[in-house]
């Protein structure tokens, strides 16, 4: 390996305004979850809780539970979750309100995973360190397609999987970011891949962290698994990250025109709950359908797109700037339209699988 935190991050850290040692391919995006936190949170006084927000995924909030507890703490009382006013997004004005005197640390989402709503992360961040609170941002729904400024905003960590935009495919090798700020603190979590490499297989009792992003790895990475993030990484740095959230933007902005011009009204009934605004949105568009959504994303699979369902109502649909096309996008219009037409949905049954 090159360094410490290895080629593969030095490749991402352009895609999230890094600088090369800041970034690491290493780990499951919860064990890297895990690491961070147990750094960052750092009980004290009257600071003993952590911020976080009632709609993110939840197995960050597994997690954060899980560590409030292993700190002493007790998860009802210290893991405050900014509530939706609408059940779909957060307002930003609400999250800065709750950072109170008795906040430790704040871990909030990019993009939420159900609506697609981008969260202004350079306001939260200097809300956050005008009050003097690390805050972290999980960047799964975002990297890869939309372009982030984690040392200009000032952003304590970060983390990410690479199997959605990043395309590692499922169970790939995640990543996070330290802020250089921060070397040379101990890591929450020690383990052998983070040992400094000129000393590593001296093999000696005392951990000496690497003095980059690379003290917070754990384990061994998989190679077979961090491999396709090289190829996809290069073709997403020729294309140019600006570049892939232009065409984003505008290839969101026609599924949802889709939606609105053709799908809206009865017996279609679909709507978008992703945010209008450009700013607002990360990369992928919820399709809402008030009662049949899971059906209709089994109908949709079965005619070769693949989508997710996410409940109660969701119909989450990705169409990747690098290689889906308009023309894509317009089929897949024409597919939900086929699906009510020819009540197709009703062939699937109600009972959801393991994965949806």
């Amino acid at each position: 390996m090159a360094s410490a935190s290895g080629p593969w991050g030095a490749l991402e850290a352009p895609l999230v305004g890094a600088e090369p040692e800041e970034v690491v391919v290493a780990g499951s995006t919860t064990v890297n979850l895990h690491t961070l936190v147990a750094t960052f949170y750092r009980p004290e006084g009257r600071r003993t809780k952590i911020l976080a927000d009632e709609l993110n995924f939840p197995s960050d909030i597994y997690a954060l539970a899980t560590q409030i507890r292993l700190s002493g703490g007790n998860p009802d009382r210290d893991l405050v979750l900014v509530e939706s006013g609408d059940g779909r997004t957060i307002d930003e004005g609400d999250i800065i309100d709750a950072m109170t005197d008795d906040v430790a640390l704040i871990l909030l989402p990019s993009v939420l995973y159900r609506s697609g709503q981008l969260l202004d992360m350079g306001r939260l961040t200097t809300a956050a360190r005008d009050i003097g609170i690390p805050v972290g941002f999980d960047c799964s729904h975002s990297v890869g397609v939309v372009p982030h400024r984690f040392d200009e905003w000032g952003v304590d960590f970060a983390f990410w999987c690479n199997y959605k935009y990043m395309n590692g495919g499922p169970g790939g090798t995640a990543s996070l970011y330290v802020n250089r700020r921060h070397f040379g603190a101990r890591p929450g979590l020690a383990g052998w891949w983070g040992h400094d490499r000129a000393t590593q297989f001296d093999m000696k009792i005392e951990f000496t962290p690497a003095r980059t992003a690379g003290a917070w790895q754990i384990g061994t990475i998989s190679m077979l698994s961090s491999a396709p993030i090289e190829g996809a990484t290069l073709m997403m740095l020729e294309a140019g990250i600006e570049n892939i959230r232009r065409k984003s933007l505008r290839i969101t902005a026609y599924l949802m025109f889709l939606v609105d011009a053709l799908l809206s009204r009865p017996p279609y009934r679909f709507s978008v709950g992703t945010p209008r605004e450009p700013e607002r949105r990360g990369g992928h568009v919820a399709v809402e359908h008030p009662t049949e959504a899971f059906r209709i994303g089994e109908a949709l699979k079965a005619r070769g797109v693949l989508p997710d369902f996410r409940p109660p109502n969701v119909i989450r649909l990705a169409p990747i700037p690098l290689y889906t096309s308009y023309h894509e996008v317009w089929r897949v219009a024409q597919h939900l339209k086929a699906i009510i037409d020819n009540r197709e949905y009703e062939m699937f049954s109600k009972e959801r699988g393991v994965v949806t």
